[in-house]
């Protein structure tokens, strides 16, 4: 078996790097990624690299015990961050239709990864428990066309990220100009586009479920 060279910036095989399609974008709100290892094997399909590397302001973690995680216990417990997690709950904030009221820096703690590879993530990170939840309802279908998804709901790491970034605005925490977001998303439709074109090429690698 070929092994074929890999981007060490997204992490995709050379041959469908998306990098220059990135425009990265500067945010006043910190994202932290926390990435299950089985979505960091996911070099064909994961977007959590994509969405880090399209946000300026953020920094990526893998794992899945992160209770003694050194450089997120030091954002966590730094006294002028105040830390929230993007996940439903039913005393979550509803970003839809109410602000994130914080006098600090605000941080937001993404989970890439399934939901029972999350719910896992959380059930054993003791530094995740008492962290405020913060949710969001999207009515938005998926574009990753090539992957099917478990609900019509549920969206990839960089469009819930991009849907976060819009609600953001509306509250007036983030002031990016709507072209900005909008192409926040191109790098991921690129990739869908690559896999798509792959499925019907046979002389490229094919995109397997």
């Amino acid at each position: 078996m070929i092994q074929r060279d890999t981007c060490y910036s997204c992490y995709r095989p050379k041959t469908s790097c998306m990098c220059k399609h990135i425009k990265q974008i500067n945010t006043k709100t910190k994202f932290i990624i926390l990435m299950h290892p089985k979505e960091y094997k996911k070099t064909k399909n994961g977007t959590g690299h994509l969405t880090n590397k399209s946000l300026k302001n953020s920094e990526l973690f893998i794992g899945i015990d992160f209770s003694n995680h050194e450089k997120l216990n030091k954002i966590i417990n730094n006294p002028a961050n105040e830390t929230f997690i993007i996940y439903p709950g039913e005393e979550s904030i509803k970003l839809n239709s109410e602000p994130i009221k914080s006098e600090r820096n605000i941080v937001l703690i993404l989970i890439d990864s399934t939901w029972p590879c999350s719910r896992k993530i959380l059930r054993v990170s003791k530094n995740l428990k008492n962290l405020k939840k913060v949710s969001f309802i999207s009515d938005k279908i998926s574009s990753f066309k090539i992957k099917t998804q478990p609900n019509n709901y549920c969206l990839s790491t960089i469009e819930s990220t991009q849907y976060i970034l819009e609600l953001l605005n509306k509250h007036k925490l983030e002031n990016l100009e709507s072209n900005t977001i909008k192409d926040f998303i191109n790098p991921f439709n690129k990739m869908v586009e690559y896999q798509i074109e792959c499925a019907y090429d046979e002389y490229k690698p094919r995109y397997k479920r």
